[in-house]
């Protein structure tokens, strides 16, 4: 399974104004060092959690339908499946009905479970799933605890800008992250 970015976020979950107001910064001749902090912050919670934040939209690819009739998504929290399109051996497209399968975005990780199984035979990367995930389009939808997370490893990384040494201020995140991030995580597929 692969997974490609389709359409980026449109809006980070917490705003430059957010930041500097967090670290009590004024002026702006820091702003592309926060912006460049922010967007590496979300991505690294996200990582953490292994969900999305901000809606965007991904293309999943896969080589076959799995042995049952239940695809597991490696994206969360599922907004919506745009398309399920599926490439036969001489590369014709035939996308998948909405009505032939099901949606289950309340599970975590969520799944895509098919009537029937599709049984045609495909191209490598045969299967091209297009799919909204985050928490919606507004940094309002996005748990407070994660917005937190952000803002304490911009601040974090703001007063510790290289490697200092084996001490607590050498680590990636700040104490306390884990404990934001910990209730979020999806377990590993």
């Amino acid at each position: 399974m692969t997974v490609a970015l389709i359409s980026a976020p449109a809006t980070e979950p917490v705003s430059l104004a957010d930041v500097k107001a967090h670290l009590r910064v004024d002026g702006t001749e820091e702003d592309s060092l926060l912006q460049a902090a922010i967007l590496a912050a979300r991505t690294h919670v996200e990582s953490e959690t292994r969900r999305k934040l901000i809606a965007q939209g991904w293309r999943i690819y896969l080589d076959e339908w799995p042995a049952g009739r239940a695809i597991e998504l490696p994206l969360a929290p599922l907004i919506s499946v745009e398309s399920i399109t599926l490439y036969d051996i001489v590369g014709a497209a035939q996308v998948l009905e909405a009505e032939a399968y099901r949606v289950d975005a309340a599970r975590l990780p969520p799944r895509i479970v098919a009537k029937l199984r599709p049984q045609a035979a495909l191209y490598d990367n045969g299967i091209e799933i297009d799919v909204t995930v985050g928490y919606g389009v507004s940094s309002l939808a996005v748990p407070a605890a994660l917005r937190q997370a952000i803002l304490m490893l911009v601040a974090h990384w703001y007063e510790h800008r290289g490697a200092v040494g084996f001490d607590r201020a050498g680590d990636v995140a700040p104490l306390g992250f884990e404990a934001l991030v910990a209730p979020y995580r999806v377990r590993s597929l």
